[in-house]
């Protein structure tokens, strides 16, 4: 049987862990969300399907949604820890518009590209319609938070009956 101050020890170490291991849980929801293809809030919503032409007009034959070369994926980190916040995040410059979706104009500047013979060519600065279909992967969620009660209730458990 413990006594009352085994007792309190356990359960300050187990607090004190709780915002490290769901940090994790987090990331790990996240990047789930790749695996399944969907947003899971309150129910499972699946992301749209890709449009089946790509660049130059090639279609796209297989492979998930979002993924190419698993850069987003990867990015999935832990930002900070503390005892009253945790932050999980990415790096990638076109993570926000793939969470959020996006429908409007942009601004292309003007570059230089090569050709499909090697030469270069001059891009003039134009604007341009894009509308990306909300395929969100991180963010709030009803079932992230409901796992993150069912970790903090077990952690809780662990510590007292251990």
């Amino acid at each position: 049987m413990k006594t009352f101050a085994q007792l309190v020890d356990d359960l300050s170490r187990a607090i004190e862990q709780l915002p490290g291991r769901i940090a994790t849980l987090a990331v790990n929801f996240s990047k789930n969300r790749f695996v399944k293809q969907n947003w899971h809030d309150t129910h499972a919503e699946p992301w749209q399907k890709r449009s089946a032409r790509r660049r130059g007009g090639q279609a796209r034959q297989k492979g998930a949604v979002l993924v190419d070369s698993g850069r987003l994926k990867r990015s999935i980190r832990i930002v900070s820890v503390s005892q009253q916040n945790i932050v999980i995040g990415t790096d990638v410059p076109y993570a926000e518009v793939h969470n959020d979706g996006f429908d409007g104009v942009q601004t292309v500047r003007q570059h230089n590209r090569r050709s499909r013979k090697g030469r270069t060519c001059n891009v003039k600065s134009h604007t341009r319609r894009t509308k990306m279909p909300q395929r969100r992967f991180i963010g709030e969620s009803a079932e992230l938070n409901r796992q993150m009660e069912n970790m903090i209730v077990s952690e809780f458990k662990n510590a007292i009956e251990k």
